[in-house]
């Protein structure tokens, strides 16, 4: 699982890696960088204007939405709260996030680091994850639109996709463990983190063969430092939306 995470800040590593040429005021999201469930945070898509042919239209953009996967029946963001992370094997069973997973609306999650807790010690101790060589780290993900019945206006939002990670060298001892259960049945968990080779591929694949791409990133290629949680005032404090919000259903 994947409840905090720092978003890539760096503007040419986003530019390098997706082509994509970014605003000249574009801000990577306030708060510290460091991204919970409901925040706003920016994800990668495909434009929905590619598959009018348009060669002026570019392969890749770079959208903002709510961590945590909002279907058409979510009340409200705080649904977030429980879809910030979807289950590769039940996310084409659960309501929330089965539309999503069918369409296939996939994205990329841009992170410089991922966190997890590491209990070996019997306490919590905050562990920062971030790619061997410094790369961002391109967490597969899907996303969705949403109408907010409060202001009915559209929104978008996103989850990141997890598996199994019992066997990862690292992963298998993260999270606190489950006495209720025997070491071998724990369920560790780790998010989907692509390849760069990867990126183009996974946004076409279609549904049947998403599952494909359901893979252990490499041990060898993390880079894993215990580090602290950053000061609870900025946990708590809500990022701004820093587009208006949209007035029309948004391209999908």
């Amino acid at each position: 699982m994947c409840s905090h995470y720092q978003a890539e800040k760096r503007r040419k590593q986003i530019e390098k890696l997706f082509g994509i040429r970014m605003p000249p005021d574009w801000e990577p999201p306030p708060g510290g960088l460091h991204i919970y469930p409901t925040q706003m945070a920016p994800f990668i898509r495909r434009p929905p204007e590619r598959e009018s042919g348009d060669e002026a239209v570019p392969d890749f953009e770079l959208v903002e939405g709510h961590f945590g996967l909002l279907p058409g029946f979510a009340k409200d963001v705080k649904y977030g709260l429980k879809t910030y992370n979807a289950r590769t094997e039940t996310v084409a069973q659960l309501a929330s996030f089965k539309n999503a997973w069918a369409k296939p609306r996939h994205c990329i999650v841009p992170c410089e680091a991922i966190y997890e807790p590491d209990w070996r010690t019997g306490k919590f101790i905050s562990t920062r994850f971030t790619a061997a060589n410094d790369e961002t780290l391109g967490v597969a993900g899907l996303w969705s639109p949403w109408k907010n019945p409060e202001t009915a206006q559209w929104e978008l939002s996103f989850t990141m996709l997890t598996i199994n990670a019992d066997e990862h060298p690292l992963f298998r001892h993260m999270h606190r463990p489950d006495p209720k259960r025997p070491p071998e049945k724990q369920d560790k968990r780790m998010v989907v983190v692509l390849a760069q080779a990867q990126y183009g591929e996974w946004l076409d694949a279609p549904a049947e063969r998403s599952m494909a791409f359901m893979n252990q990133f490499p041990a060898e290629r993390f880079a894993m430092v215990a580090e602290p949680p950053p000061p609870k005032a900025l946990k708590s404090e809500a990022p701004p939306v820093t587009d208006a919000p949209l007035a029309e259903p948004p391209l999908i």
